[in-house]
């Protein structure tokens, strides 16, 4: 499912999760959803802990604090240090991520009284809270009579309590805090308050925690303050025999005699009808904003009087007009390094990013933004010197400003069509703003021109960006701190793991054509060579086979040249391609130079054999890594890339129809098609069913488990070859091979294989008969077969030898379906 644009996979949603009710975990992610709006407030910026019930509140649960290793990675999450090491819990601040715990049955979710400050740590509470739990013959009404009390005593303290049923047994009551005192200091005020109310009502309040104390007496739990202890988060399910929720109250219904806790369709039917009863304690409770709000850290690096930016006297925005399309303005900054501010006016502020390099004028470039604090409205005009002296000190200039067209605002991605002055610089574009990494200010993102405007026709190119004399002029002498990173000019360092391969799941055409009716149609034709990742400097191409292997010296015509891939680093995906006399590609010579190590060798072979590396992905470009961005605009970035490659490059095409491109691929004779979901993100070193394979020559990648000698002319060399295939027992024994050999090939496999020989049979399920006379070798040699069908039993009919695959490990081979 697509859930505010993030792509999810919901499993097992008939499932009961409340056997009473009958209530399934459908239901439950559709609660989730609809209550959202008001309980993210609630719980944002706050760590979540949650109890999970997998398989339903008639199993057992358990706490989860660390977030699951498989949690999609666009789940934010924070650390916080436990005596076995850090944890990562999830914070949520979207629908999606509701989504995605209620998806593994995060019935609870618990939250503390405090949120991140902005460096990460944990901040002083901004809330108090006491839980009212009924000891043994006391229920929901005495719970009510011991919150007025409360309430009362609150009052006096200037605090304004708002109360909530728990939906397990009690009543919480919550009060705003200013955020000024510690953990420690609102637990001890809490539990003076908890003993102050008992010293007054003995016969039914108790605050000590001894449970012998609490038969016919309402417990005011106090320690719901402490900063390492957490309370079940408004509006979240309970893990009860009936779907319960933690429901906010009006202090009228507290006054009921029949007051009772709420299941989860009233909720909705009642939030649908009056709001949000405990609106005021959200994220922008008590005023706070009013210190805290989105212009609180540009006021904090300016002072009024000291710089002619305007500053404003509290950080909330402006409000926006309704009924005008919101403005932009691009300024040329003249601080001690020349950059453009790009500002968007959003939600009553300009989110701004710095960009050294300007608006790009063409698809073909990216330009590195960095985000930088939300400015005010105010300075959607501003023209002037910033003191040397005082923060972004330099020369501002208004470069183009009009008003744009909004067509996407995601936390990762931002996409509109904005439209300058008349005559003025920018004129009418279609740009994208993609995050590629960090969050918030300092998060770098890629500023894009897109390739076509919102209908869908291709942009001209626009001027590039350069200085102008007036701005330029008299600001050479200006020292303040840069406000932007230059763009890099090296790619970082390579890591294993930056340079794994997404692969791609074996599907049938029928399953593919249903996901392409489920995607936007994304169709690419599989070709017949072996995987390469492209390092790229600049000026010269490193490749990495999928097993990480360097494999730049095997094909020089692609490695000791500039292939023409443009002047910024990039990490490209590819295949290494040999054709034949047809243009067809050929896995057979592809073998003559796959297998090559020494340089004489590939120097011989190398204009007998050339090769191609068809491109299809890009995992970073310009120091920034791009993998998480859909594969629809990596694939614009790809083509900028490409687009004065030399002829070695190739750039196939991509088909909009699965039939199309599957009759494509067989009047071609070519290997298959990879059906892709072009909103997906690059999944390093996973195997994937956003990327759908379909074969239409069986294919099998096999592990080399021993020789049978050869008989007749082959004799004293290789007959054929046992195989097998990693299995839960094994190498699972699926047959032998002993066709396909050229001699050549035959003394390849004689010499590789020879010094593997050993006396351990490492098959499973190998019969006597083929093990009668078998020479067996250790199994760390890949092979790829062609083949008819798999025996009802696992052994390859009418198998054909196609070459060895260095590229592969042994770990890597799986049964093709």
């Amino acid at each position: 499912m697509r859930v505010g644009g993030r792509r999810l996979r919901l499993t097992n949603l008939d499932k009961v999760l409340y056997p009473e009710t009958g209530t399934t975990k459908g239901e439950v992610i559709d609660y989730y959803t609809r209550i959202a709006d008001v309980l993210i407030p609630h719980v944002v910026g706050r760590p979540v802990t949650r109890l999970r019930w997998p398989e339903g509140v008639d199993h057992p649960s358990f706490f989860a604090k660390d977030l699951e290793r498989g949690a999609p990675d666009w789940v934010k999450r924070m650390p916080i240090p436990h005596s076995t090491g850090a944890k990562d819990y999830p914070l949520v601040g979207d629908v999606p991520t509701l989504v995605y715990l209620a998806q593994v049955a995060s019935l609870e979710l618990h939250v503390p009284q405090w949120r991140f400050d902005r460096d990460g740590d944990r901040g002083k509470p901004d809330r108090i809270v006491l839980d009212l739990d009924p000891g043994p013959g006391t229920g929901l009404a005495e719970c009510a009579e011991v919150a007025r009390w409360s309430r009362e005593i609150l009052q006096g303290m200037g605090l304004e309590p708002l109360p909530l049923t728990s939906g397990s047994k009690g009543i919480h009551l919550y009060a705003a805090l200013p955020a000024t005192q510690t953990s420690e200091e609102i637990t001890a005020v809490a539990r003076e308050l908890a003993r102050s109310i008992e010293a007054d009502h003995p016969d039914l309040v108790v605050s000590a925690m001894a449970k012998a104390s609490r038969p016919g007496k309402v417990f005011i739990d106090w320690s719901q303050n402490n900063g390492a202890k957490t309370t079940i988060a408004p509006y979240s399910l309970r893990g009860r025999d009936h779907p319960n929720v933690a429901a906010p109250r009006t202090w009228g219904e507290l006054d009921d005699h029949d007051l009772r806790h709420l299941m989860f369709d009233e909720v909705l039917e009642r939030v649908e009808a009056i709001g949000d009863p405990l609106a005021a304690l959200g994220f922008h409770a008590g005023g706070r904003e009013a210190e805290d709000g989105p212009l609180a850290v540009y006021i904090s690096k300016r002072s009024a009087g000291r710089t002619p930016e305007p500053v404003p006297s509290n950080a909330l925005g402006a409000a926006s007009a309704v009924d005008e399309l919101p403005r932009f303005v691009i300024q040329e900054h003249h601080a001690s390094r020349l950059h453009w501010d790009f500002r968007l006016e959003r939600d009553g502020v300009l989110v701004s990013w710095a960009v050294p390099r300007g608006v790009p004028h063409s698809y073909k470039r990216n330009n590195l933004a960095v985000m930088t604090e939300d400015h005010p409205m105010d300075y959607a005009t501003f023209e002037g010197t910033i003191p040397a002296a005082e923060y972004g000190g330099g020369t501002v200039t208004i470069w183009d400003d009009g008003r744009y067209e909004l067509e996407k605002w995601r936390d990762d991605e931002i996409i509109a069509t904005l439209e300058g002055r008349p005559g003025g610089p920018l004129g009418r574009v279609r740009l994208a703003l993609i995050r590629t990494d960090g969050s918030g200010e300092k998060s770098t993102w890629l500023l894009h021109r897109m390739k076509t405007d919102a209908a869908g026709r291709p942009q001209p190119d626009g001027i590039v960006v350069e200085a102008s004399d007036s701005a330029s002029a008299g600001s050479a002498d200006q020292t303040s701190p840069p406000a932007a990173p230059a763009t890099p000019t090296v790619p970082a360092p390579i890591h294993p793991a930056d340079v794994s391969p997404m692969i791609a799941t074996s599907s049938t055409p029928g399953i593919a054509r249903d996901a392409a009716r489920r995607w936007d149609p994304w169709v690419e034709v599989k070709w017949d060579g072996i995987r390469a990742i492209g390092i790229w400097d600049g000026r010269r191409l490193q490749l990495r086979a999928r097993s990480g292997n360097d494999v730049t010296a095997k094909y020089p015509e692609l490695t000791r040249v500039d292939v023409g891939l443009g002047p910024e680093p990039c990490v490209i995906d590819g295949e290494i391609v040999a054709l034949d006399a047809k243009g067809r590609p050929s896995f057979t010579r592809l073998q003559s130079r796959m297998n090559l190590a020494k340089p004489r060798e590939i120097a011989l072979e190398t204009p007998r054999t050339p090769v191609h590396l068809f491109l299809f992905d890009v995992l970073s470009f310009a120091g920034a890594d791009v993998a998480r961005l859909p594969l629809r605009e990596r694939r614009e970035i790809l083509e900028g890339i490409a687009a004065e490659a030399v002829p070695a490059i190739v750039l196939p095409p991509v088909f909009d129809d699965v039939d199309a491109a599957l009759a494509a691929a067989r009047t071609f004779g070519l290997e298959g098609v990879v059906v892709k979901d072009p909103a997906s993100p690059y999944r390093r070193g996973l195997r994937s069913e956003s990327w759908l394979k379909v074969k239409l020559t069986h294919t099998q990648e096999v592990v080399i488990g021993a020789i049978r000698p050869g008989r007749g002319g082959r004799t004293g060399s290789i007959g054929s070859l046992l195989l097998g295939i990693p299995g839960p027992d094994g190498l699972q024994y699926a047959g032998r091979v002993g066709s396909g050999f050229s001699d050549s090939t035959l003394a390849r496999l004689d010499a590789v294989l020879t010094p593997l020989r050993t006396h351990e049979n490492p098959f499973v399920g190998i019969p006597a008969a083929d093990a009668s006379d078998a020479l067996w070798v250790r199994p760390e040699l890949v092979g790829e077969v062609e083949f008819a069908e798999f025996t009802p039993d696992g052994i390859l009919r009418h198998s054909r030898w196609r070459g060895l695959r260095p590229d592969k490990s042994p770990d890597e081979v799986v049964r093709e379906h």
